[in-house]
């Protein structure tokens, strides 16, 4: 009678774990359903499936190619943006980093530099160019937007230095090589494609798995408790801007291979479509937050709406509206994620 008796009886602690169990699945699908990204994705799918309908040429292997090329170098520069504005800074800038990249790795190949020298002149520069920005932050505290939107001129000035007011069209005894690894492919794919997943996956394991990337977000949320505690605000600081250099460099490499020329304009208004990017992706302005993920997809969401007003033949000027509005919807929602939080 006793084992039938237990046996018929449910055990109040297996009722309990199984409840526990239970709320959590259902409040990891309720956090899963508050990430921006997630709807961010599902926008990607809903408008690439409408204009896919509207558009037959939309669909096909030569565009979806070029929309996949196209989003990769935003997205490069918006993985180097995401710790900027995780950690509560921003980088206006960064259009003018990759202009200076650009048309230093130009000029060194048009002199007939080696290929693997031109390529560590220019990530230095990117890195130094990103340094200085952060020393200037972090070290004399001076307001990040007013820093970048000084180097913003004084980088594009220099870019214009460098060249001399003149176009790079040769690359030398380089020229093939880096245009096979701005403009080429691998299996199919382009191989600035495969840039921005390894970037990506580095940005993820740094803000996820790393104690560098628990510092960024600390600092994004509360600065001066993060202060109190010891930990290196100032370093890792202008850490996050020598990083966003440094992808800045990366991208001026692939980019320049594929456009195969240089000009002292490159990456010129770059800032807003990388910032807004990176906003729409999930980085909160206010620092705190921000993906490898959401950065990516913020990107190609960006591009695909560019595609798809060439396609229907809207004037290229709609763009910035069509940007702009997806940059206050994404605020929107994340003021919407923080007051449910705070309720």
């Amino acid at each position: 009678m006793t084992m039938a008796g237990q046996s018929g009886d449910s055990d109040p602690g297996a009722a309990s774990l199984d409840d526990v169990a239970d709320l959590r699945d259902s409040s990891g699908w309720r956090r899963l359903l508050r990430t921006q990204e997630l709807w961010i994705t599902v926008a990607v799918l809903v408008i690439g499936l409408v204009v896919s309908q509207l558009s037959p040429h939309f669909a096909t292997l030569s565009n979806l190619g070029n929309v996949l090329q196209n989003f990769c170098f935003i997205g490069l520069l918006a993985i180097g943006m995401t710790p900027v504005i995780a950690s509560g800074g921003i980088d206006i800038s960064i259009g003018s980093v990759l202009g200076l990249c650009g048309v230093t790795l130009g000029v060194l190949l048009e002199a007939e530099t080696p290929l693997w020298l031109g390529i560590v002149a220019t990530l230095a520069v990117g890195l130094a160019a990103g340094a200085l920005n952060g020393y200037l932050i972090a070290y004399l505290r001076l307001s990040p937007f007013v820093v970048t939107l000084g180097t913003l001129s004084a980088y594009r000035s220099l870019a214009i230095v460098v060249t001399s007011n003149q176009a790079v069209f040769s690359f030398g005894h380089a020229e093939s090589a880096i245009l096979a690894i701005g403009g080429g492919k691998t299996f199919g794919i382009a191989n600035v494609f495969y840039a921005l997943l390894a970037a990506g996956v580095v940005l993820h394991f740094l803000l996820t798995m790393s104690r560098w990337g628990r510092y960024v977000l600390a600092i994004g949320g509360n600065e001066h408790a993060t202060r109190l505690t010891g930990i290196p605000v100032r370093r890792i600081k202008l850490s996050v801007y020598a990083f966003a250099g440094l992808m800045a460099g990366i991208t001026g490499i692939f980019l320049i291979g594929w456009l195969g020329s240089v000009t002292n304009s490159l990456g010129q208004g770059d800032e807003l479509r990388v910032i807004a990017a990176t906003v729409i992706g999930g980085a909160s302005l206010a620092g705190g937050a921000g993906t490898a993920f959401g950065a990516a997809i913020g990107s190609l969401l960006i591009e695909e709406i560019r595609n798809a007003l060439l396609l229907a033949g809207v004037d290229p000027f709609w763009q910035g509206l069509f940007v702009g509005l997806f940059i206050v919807l994404a605020v929107l929602l994340q003021r919407l994620q923080t007051s449910q939080e705070e309720d």
